[in-house]
This record gives C-alpha cells, structure tokens and sequence, in this order.
C-alpha cells in the first residue's frame, strides 16, 4: 500500500471536478431527447470522435491485460491484439461510409434496415440485450476488476470500496451528461492517460533495480519475452499466437471496440459524425492511435516487472493484503506503479481513473442506447415520450453499473474474460462483413450464427475440458483436439452452419432489398441478382455510376496495416537498440504512408 501526498489528491479530487462538472455542464444539451442524449446530435467532427474511441479502447483493464500477455507470453503475445488493426482498417476504408449513410441511430437499428419480418425485429431485441446488457456487462466487468486490484495493490482498498468510489463517480457523470459529455471528457481523459502511461514507463526503467533501457534488454529473464514474433521454431506458439489471430481472428471474432465490418460503440461514434468523411476520419485516427502509439509504455511496464516480480510467489510476497482470488500475473503493472513517487504517482492513478472512467462511461451509453432504441421502443412502450426514453437511459445506465460491478467481484483475471468473449464470438465476424455486399445473407443467418458460436463455446468451455483432463490428464486439450484448435473449430463450425441455413431459408423480400440498396449504393458482384431483379421490376436504385471502390478500400487496408505495424514495429526496435531493423522499417513505415495518401484520395475520402 502507498500513502498519497497532497499533490497526489490535487490531481485526483481535481479530475473529479472536472469530469463531473462536465457531466452537468452539457446535461442540459444532452436529456433534450434520445438523439442528442445518444448521439449528439450527429455533429461530432473526426478528431474528437477518433480521440474519443482510442480513449475508451484505452481502458484500467488494458495495461493489466498487455502486461499479463507479456509475463506469460512474451511481446509477442500481443498479435492476440494486434491482428484486430486489420477490422479497424477495413471498417476505416470500407464500413465507415457505409454505417454514416445508413442513417441509424444504433447499429443493432441496422437489422430492421437491412433485414424484414418477424425475424428481424426478434434479432435486433434479443442482440440489444446480448450485446447491450449481458457482452456489454462482461466487457464491463473486466474494466472494473482491474480497478479492483489497483485500489488493492496500490491503496489497500477492498473491492467493495474501490466499487463504490469509482462506480459511483461514473455513474453519475455518464447518467447526466449522456453522450456529449462522454466525448467531451474523452478529449482530457486521453491526453492524462497518455501522459500516466509514459511517465510510468520512463520511470520504473530508470529504477535501481532495473538499471536503465540498455540493462533492461539485456537482463536474461527479459530477453527471452523482447521477440515481436513468436518462436517459429515452437509450432503451437507459432499457430495460437501469430497464425490464429492474422488468418482466422481478425475476421471471424466479435470483440467490443474491434468488431469486424464496425459496430458497436465505434458505429456509435461514427453514426455521431458530421459526415461520412468525419466517420473516416475518425476510424482512421483512432486506429493510429490505438495501434502506434500507445503500446509500447505498457509493454516496457510490464517488462520491468518481470525482473521486479519474477513469478505470483514474488507478487503475493510484496502484496500480502491481495486476495488469492484476485492474485494473477496481470497486477503486476499497478503492483510497478507503487514505486512511483509522489506528483508522479497522483498523474498515473488520475490516468488510470480517466481510463476506468472512459470505457465505463462510453459501455454505460452504449448500452443504455441499445436498451432504448432497439428494446424499449421496439418491445415495451412505440408511444413513449422523449423525456421518458432519456430517463429509461439514465435508469438502464445506474443498473448497467450495478450488476457489472457485482460481476467484477467474482471473477479472477482480465485475460480470462477477454477469451471467453473471444469464444462466445467466433464465426459470427464474416457475417458482419459480408452482409453489406451479398444479398443472400438473411436474418436466420445472424440468428443461427450467434446461438452456434455460443453454445459450443460454452460445451467446450466447460464440460469438454473437464472431460478431456480427465481422460488424457492434460488441461490443454479439448477432447482429441490440441488447445489451439478451439477457436478455428468454432468458426469452422458456426460458418459452417450460419451459410447451411442461408441457403435452407428463404432470401430478404425484394421490397426490403431494394430499399437498402438504393439508401446505400453498396455495389459489386454480390448485389447482381437485386439490380437485375429491380431492373425487371422497373424500380429505379438510383445505380451510382461510380467505380466500385470496395477493391481500392482493401488495398487501402493492406497498405494502411504496412503503415502502422511499421510504425510500431520500428518503434520497439528503436526502443530495443536494434537500429538496422529500426532504419528499414521507419522507411518503409514512410513510404507506405505516401502510398496511402494516394489510395485515400483514390476512395474519395479527403477528411481535411
């Protein structure tokens, strides 16, 4: 436990302030009705909205989870991650427009848009109350055990009192202020916790104990963890952590914040955008930010712990006062923080408050929004007020928070939570990206994806390892498969199954078909059969003459990943004092970027 200065609460107490103030400041603005209480109005410019969503990926969770994969896994661990650049390009060179032209309030919206019937209307209640209410608790629910471990390691909180403190303050701001103040204190949220997280880094590499950068890199224990790629040489790291995430999980997995085609809370800020271009924009700024930029503080972070705390006995040591429920290598990072000093100390804990804060305040309006819009109206009250629905948000936002905390009390580690939201969304992600360009996907086919991708996650989660330690006396296998089969077993299977009954059941109406290509001009092959139809029909789509450009997004895509997996690549071996391999790539990092530059104005998606 450490004791905080007076400087220390100046910076605490006063983030508060300014975060609540905020709060009522705009929550005038913000309960004139759900629009603005859950989109602002629509006039949010790129770099607001892009800060914003690198400000809530950026989470208490996150430098916990970066530093539980780099104790366990090495530096490389992280493609688990950094696979997921490759959705957030293509939702920036592609989706983008696409969700800003549909015109919906939520992205769940978009299943009455794009899809018709009974079917439709029963897929978008029950996903605003899969992702909404029970992903949205757990994507929760992770951020505030992190907070939970931080209040134990670094001030000797118990959880309840770390609960209470930090969910009561969020709560009240996110409820208030709505969606305009989320973004608003977004802006600040960032900037302090980039600043905490840089100033963490600096410091605990310049510890006696560490030595510097130079004997950092050098120390045996930590070499072993530097490689960016897996051991190539070690097939089952090889395959879980390189090939896995680059061939299958990038485009077959639903996570919060990273979902294939775009979705969730980042289609809520891009749907907020002025524009279509201000969508892009957005995207694309948050994706440098996100990938670039803030990766390698938490890394270094982690790597000095490992000198500092080798292993858990070396953890449970020093930290006595944590519960064996809550011990795992992911509190290394806040136990790394108490070393901190006095002014230095109060900057981080503010940034890992604005980060808790952030992601808890941006999940809160998330799904309140899904609650309202997608529930509320659809199943329980078409009639109701505009005051009505924004207290329904704010109501939904107090008892999102309640049962995510109660659900952080039982749980053990980030890393955990984070695969079984993985699992519970393989094989789904190929359906949100190809339901913009093919007219044959249908509502039974999102229907029959998601309850597949659960329910064997959840046979194979639970009953089938037992089943398999039992057996063979080995954890990590799954009945006959290796561990590392899983996931593509499940995506094999889900994909499998979802394009089974798209072809067992009957296509969207022409009506409904017609009216979503001609709002959305999606283009391509995939839409042949609709044009034709509409053609015979004499209805009118308004065909745009353009060139399709969904090729030139993709290779926008690849260009764009050259670019940032570049950029952060030469970074660690400027960082490593690998200055060859540094040179090539910060060069190749520049070139790819003037390629993108052309591609960028090639799509037409000139943002400045």
């Amino acid at each position: 436990m450490i004791n905080l200065s007076t400087i220390d609460y100046v910076f605490i107490f006063g983030f508060f302030a300014i975060t609540l103030g905020i709060g009522f400041m705009v929550s005038k603005k913000s309960g004139q009705n759900p629009a603005e209480y859950f989109l602002s109005g629509r006039t949010m410019p790129w770099w607001l909205l892009g800060v914003s969503m690198v400000a809530t990926t950026f989470s208490t969770d996150t430098p916990n989870l970066v530093t539980d994969i780099v104790r366990t896994n090495g530096v490389s661990g992280n493609w688990v991650w950094w696979a997921f650049l490759i959705t957030g390009l293509l939702t920036v060179f592609v989706y983008a427009k696409l969700w800003r032209k549909s015109g919906v309030s939520t992205d769940i919206e978009f299943y009455e848009f794009r899809y018709g019937g009974k079917p439709a209307r029963f897929l978008r209640s029950f996903r605003a109350i899969y992702l909404g209410v029970i992903f949205n608790i757990l994507a929760m629910a992770a951020v505030t055990l992190a907070a939970i471990k931080i209040g134990q390691v670094m001030l000797g909180l118990t959880a309840l009192q770390t609960v209470g403190i930090a969910g009561a303050v969020t709560v009240i701001f996110s409820a208030v202020g709505g969606f305009k103040g989320v973004v608003y204190t977004d802006f600040i949220l960032f900037f302090v916790a980039m600043c905490g997280g840089i100033g963490a880094a600096y410091y605990c590499v310049n510890l006696p104990e560490i030595g510097g950068l130079s004997a950092l890199i050098e120390n045996e224990t930590v070499a072993s963890k530097l490689n960016i790629l897996p051991d190539f040489n070690n097939k089952e790291a090889l395959i879980t952590l390189l090939i896995i995430p680059i061939a299958v999980q990038w485009w077959s997995a639903w996570y919060p914040g990273a979902e294939p085609g775009g979705g969730g809370y980042i289609a809520q800020r891009m749907l907020a955008a002025k524009n279509e271009n201000h969508a892009i924009g957005a995207t694309f700024f948050f994706n440098i930010l996100h990938y670039a930029l803030r990766p390698w503080p938490w890394i270094i972070v982690a790597l000095c712990s490992i000198v500092i705390y080798p292993d858990l006995i070396s953890l449970k040591d020093a930290f006595p006062n944590i519960t064996d429920d809550k011990l795992g290598h992911d509190i290394a990072y806040s136990a790394m923080l108490t070393k901190l000093p006095s002014g230095l100390l109060g900057v981080v804990l503010t940034s890992l408050i604005a980060a808790y804060m952030s992601t808890i305040s941006t999940h809160l309006n998330w799904g309140s929004s899904y609650i309202v819009n997608d529930f509320y109206v659809q199943r329980v009250n078409k009639n109701a007020s505009q005051k009505e629905l924004v207290n329904v948000g704010r109501i939904s936002t107090v008892i999102l928070m309640a049962v995510s905390a109660i659900l952080a009390l039982l749980l053990n580690n980030a890393l955990q939570l984070f695969n079984i939201i993985l699992m519970f969304g393989a094989g789904t992600g190929l359906i949100f990206i190809l339901r913009w360009f093919w007219w044959r996907i249908n509502a039974w086919s999102e229907i029959s994806a998601m309850f597949v991708s659960g329910i064997i996650s959840l046979l194979l989660n639970s009953k089938s390892i037992a089943l398999s330690a039992w057996l063979f006396g080995n954890e990590n296998t799954i009945g006959l498969m290796p561990s590392w089969m899983t996931y593509p077993f499940i995506v094999i299977v889900t994909t499998g199954v979802w394009l089974l009954v798209t072809f067992l059941t009957k296509p969207e109406k022409e009506d409904t078909l017609f009216s979503f290509y001609k709002k959305i001009q999606p283009g391509g092959p995939g839409w042949k059969h609709t044009v034709k139809k509409a053609q015979d029909h004499g209805v009118d789509l308004n065909l745009n003459k353009q060139e399709w450009n969904v090729p030139s997004g993709v290779l926008a895509t690849i260009v764009g990943c050259v670019t940032i997996y570049s950029v952060l690549f030469a970074t660690g071996y400027w960082i490593y004092g690998q200055y060859t391999k540094a040179t090539i790539l910060t060069f190749v990092a520049i070139a790819s970027a003037f390629a993108l530059k052309h591609l960028w104005k090639k799509i037409k998606a000139v943002v400045f």
